[in-house]
């Protein structure tokens, strides 16, 4: 009976244990209710517009200049408002036009005389010098000459001041054509004035001299900043620069480009900055290319080897270089954000003990940003360089102690842990894949059904687009492996968290390898490794770490802050890309750079994040309604709604020239004598928007067919990125001759024959409007040896090839230029042809009139449609 009364209680025993691990095993696998799922999304949504863009879009109040004396000493934009207004009405400002020679210089003279007569002429000296320089350079893939072009330099000294080290502060006055040009750059223009102001009725002195170049031919491009900096008695005295621009109309001025090699610059800026906003990551896309834009900083830089910093206002970059960029677009509290950070760099650079010897601290590049715009970061490249690797090492470390922790407390051995670790790793890395890939995959399928830009006018389009996708891809490989794929004695809490290890040993990796190579980027990564080692730290070191989901608590606190920078820093990128897509010509598909915007800035703000969704139930079905609402914004896209082109917000840009070509052979006879209007395409979309329009394009055609016929394939292409840019080009012949508004005159002076060295030199005079090209292409055996402009691309035939374009530009010198060109023929016969020459006569300003003919043309186009355009004469000619 003992025996029969043992085995009930042990099979009781056992019976309890079995019930006991099965009701654990239950409760560890199982997932939260699938309908805290969208709640979890949808708050970060809010975050995103609860914090960063209300952060993002903060400006100071405007100062009044009633308020000025209740606040001595600060940046008053009132003032320089009613400044703005005054330049604004000017009008555009194009170089060689009387606005901009005449009217806008005698402005800004009178301005500074203003200043002068308010200045503390006890304590301060104030010199004024209009520089008219002549001089050439190579920028692109052509030769820049200009001649009498303007600036108008300011220097502010103190009398007692015997310092030869001299601070810059440069911005331009010149416009686009047809722009009036109040942000790009009258903003600057005016900011430097009210800066200028406040320091000369100061009471406190300063070091260093600063010089106040008000240059007029930067639209040119760049023309007047290398006649200062190669040219100007106070150039070679010129230690430092601040560069300000506009790619836009308003919102924050962003430091984007710095040094090089002098960090000092940037601490200056950390310290003295009122309202700091930069990035690294800014600095590294711009200098790479990808924005289809360029700044004085690189002639400052190139030229007069100069350190300084470069910083522009980009916001509503949809009114830049348009007739929309007027006063009314300019908001005055971004002026006011600009002054005062300007002031404060002004003050503090032109006392900075550096200045005298800025090689003495030349010490490699700076990585840099701000966070939020509420206190801002900086450390040298190579102190980044120690950083990304000990996070990256310290990140590989914590990871092997949380796995070993999992196969202590659970019942998988650290040989089943390791093996789940690395089939989580490799399931991630398909998600990483997917998350870019994806975004890709959309952008090609809209260009292929030319539907490209839909986001242009209407941003938020993107969320559906591309945001979605990326959150799909990255979570859609983890989902599917949770579904499918037991827990194999690891509770479900630790898979999820596997699985955010594995991004963080993926981020240490794109951290070394991006470090490796050199790049300064990788700051990024070591952001998001700090963020999430903390966190692991913490719950490492708590009982958070095998309790459960309670770790989430502390990773997704932390994360908040990854969350909410990498969103303000790749939302930084979108709004200064969607405009820019406008102007990106044809040859390149947009919606793939902002697709990897969004893809990349998924992965960074979200990566740590998305996963989490796999610890609701039904993760799978979820990620189905993220897919349902691709799909609703796909439809949304493809309708009214998507089309990319809003009248005045939003315009499509069409730059033409009304083109006269008369083309000469050899024997003088004329063998082209046409009209037409030459059209240099400026987004994906090229003129296929205006097809179900009044405006008649019968005839529209390539210029790819004429290019071995005709130099530069017959085309008046303006500065080297058109000329680059033929395949953007297209000719719409029509029947009214041109009517060419004024001269242009091409003479051969002399032809000079040598047999000894079977060569031949020409000599011509050209005369024309203050905008002129050549394009030079010898002839089949025959090479140019040497000619009176500059050498660079004669001495670099691996970088330069014919044709050869030459731009020519005057400001208020409109006298003739001379030139001479030798050529050498490889078969010694000196009696025939030698080259094909272009000459291209350029009437931009409005000093010159469009016909009626081009003026119905123009009234033709859609509201929506902002157009750049002046009259053209090219004459080709065989020599």
């Amino acid at each position: 009976s003992l025996y029969i009364y043992h085995k009930p209680i042990k099979e009781s025993l056992s019976d309890t244990v079995l019930y006991h691990v099965l009701s654990k095993e239950k409760e560890l696998k199982r997932r939260l209710p699938w309908y805290y799922a969208p709640s979890f999304l949808l708050l970060w949504v809010v975050l995103f517009y609860a914090i960063v863009i209300p952060l993002f879009y903060r400006l100071p109040d405007r100062i009044t200049i009633a308020d000025e004396p209740l606040k001595p000493g600060q940046f008053v934009a009132e003032r320089a408002q009613k400044i703005l207004h005054e330049l604004d009405r000017i009008g555009p400002k194009v170089v060689g036009s009387m606005a901009n020679e005449v009217t806008t210089v005698a402005f800004l003279l009178n301005e500074v005389e203003k200043i002068r007569r308010e200045m503390r002429v006890d304590l301060f000296d104030l010199e004024v010098d209009v520089q008219q320089p002549t001089g050439s350079y190579v920028v692109g893939t052509m030769t820049s000459l200009y001649q009498g072009i303007q600036n108008v330099v300011v220097r502010l000294s103190t009398t007692n001041s015997n310092s030869s080290s001299y601070l810059l502060i440069n911005s331009h006055f010149d416009t686009k054509p047809g722009s009036p040009g109040a942000g790009d750059d009258g903003t600057m223009v005016v900011v430097m004035l009210e800066v200028l102001r406040q320091m000369s009725i100061s009471e406190s002195t300063f070091m260093h001299p600063i010089v106040f170049l008000f240059n007029g031919a930067e639209e040119n491009p760049l023309q007047a900043s290398h006649g200062f900096i190669t040219q100007h008695k106070w150039a070679p005295n010129c230690k430092a620069v601040i560069n300000l621009e506009v790619g836009g109309n308003g919102g924050r001025d962003i430091l984007f480009q710095s040094g090089p090699n002098n960090p000092w610059l940037v601490k200056y800026y950390k310290e003295h900055s009122k309202h700091p906003f930069a990035s690294t990551l800014a600095e590294e896309i711009f200098q790479f290319g990808i924005l289809p834009s360029d700044t004085d900083f690189r002639i400052f830089r190139d030229y007069g080897n100069i350190p300084g910093l470069d910083i522009a206002q980009f916001s509503n970059g949809y009114v830049y270089h348009t007739a929309f960029d007027s006063f009314d677009a300019v908001p005055g509290r971004s002026v006011q954000n600009t002054g005062e950070n300007i002031l404060a760099l002004a003050r503090a650079l032109s006392n900075a003990s550096e200045l005298h010897n800025t090689e003495e601290h030349s010490a490699g590049h700076a990585v840099f940003f701000d966070f939020l715009g509420l206190f801002f970061v900086t450390y040298t490249e190579n102190t980044g360089i120690i950083l990304n690797y000990c996070f990256a090492g310290i990140s590989f470390l914590l990871v092997a102690v949380s796995l070993w922790r999992m196969s202590c407390v659970s019942e998988a051995s650290p040989g089943r842990i390791s093996i789940l670790f690395a089939s989580h790793l490799g399931v991630h890395l398909v998600g990483c894949l997917l998350c870019i890939g994806l975004p890709l995959l959309m952008s090609v399928l809209y260009d292929v059904s030319d539907r490209t830009m839909t986001y242009y006018s209407n941003n938020w389009l993107v969320i559906g687009l591309y945001i979605c996708p990326a959150i799909i891809g990255l979570v859609l490989p983890s989902s599917l492996y949770h579904s499918f794929c037991s827990t194999d004695k690891l509770c479900h809490p630790y898979h999820i968290y596997v699985g955010l290890h594995a991004h963080c040993v993926v981020l240490s990796l794109l951290a070394i390898v991006l470090t490796a190579i050199g790049l300064r980027i990788p700051y990024m990564c070591m952001i998001s490794l700090l963020l999430y080692v903390a966190s692991l730290l913490i719950n490492l070191l708590t009982t958070l770490h095998d309790r459960g989901y309670y770790w989430v608590l502390s990773v997704q606190i932390i994360q908040l802050l990854q969350y909410v920078y990498f969103c303000y820093l790749f939302y930084i990128f979108l709004v200064i890309f969607f405009p820019a897509m406008g102007r990106n010509r044809d040859s390149a598909n947009p919606d793939m750079l902002i697709a990897l915007i969004c893809a990349v800035g998924t992965f960074f703000a979200l990566g740590f994040v998305v996963p989490l969704i796999n610890m609701f139930r039904w993760s799978t079905f979820l990620l189905i309604g993220l897919g349902v609402v691709t799909f609703i914004f796909g439809m949304i896209s493809v309708s009214e709604v998507g089309f990319p082109y809003r009248s005045k917000t939003s315009v499509m840009r069409v730059n033409f020239l009304q083109t006269r070509r008369m083309f000469y052979e050899y024997d003088g006879s004329l063998s082209v004598n046409d009209s037409g209007y030459y059209f240099d395409y400026q987004d994906r979309r090229a003129l296929r928007p205006l097809k179900d329009y009044a405006v008649n394009l019968t005839g529209l055609t390539p210029v790819d067919a004429y290019c071995d016929k005709y130099v530069m394939c017959g085309i008046p292409c303006f500065w080297s990125s058109w000329c680059r840019g033929i395949s953007s080009a297209a000719w719409l012949p029509r029947e009214k001759q041109v009517v060419v508004p004024g001269h242009l005159e091409l003479n051969l002076l002399n032809k000079t024959l040598s047999k000894s060295r079977n060569s031949a030199r020409f000599e011509f005079e050209l005369a024309g409007p203050p905008h002129m090209g050549l394009y030079i292409r010898p002839l089949d055996g025959v090479a140019v040896e040497d000619w009176s402009f500059i050498r660079t691309m004669l001495d670099k035939p691996e970088k330069y090839s014919p044709p050869y374009q030459i731009y020519f530009s005057y400001g208020v010198d409109s006298s003739p230029f001379k030139f001479h060109i030798d050529f050498a023929k490889s078969d010694g016969q000196l009696d025939g042809p030698f080259f094909e020459l272009g000459v291209v006569g350029h009437y931009v300003s409005q000093d010159f009139e469009r016909d009626e003919t081009t003026l119905r043309f123009i009234a033709d186009l859609p509201d929506f449609v902002h157009t750049m355009e002046w009259p053209s004469l090219f004459m080709r000619y065989i020599f």
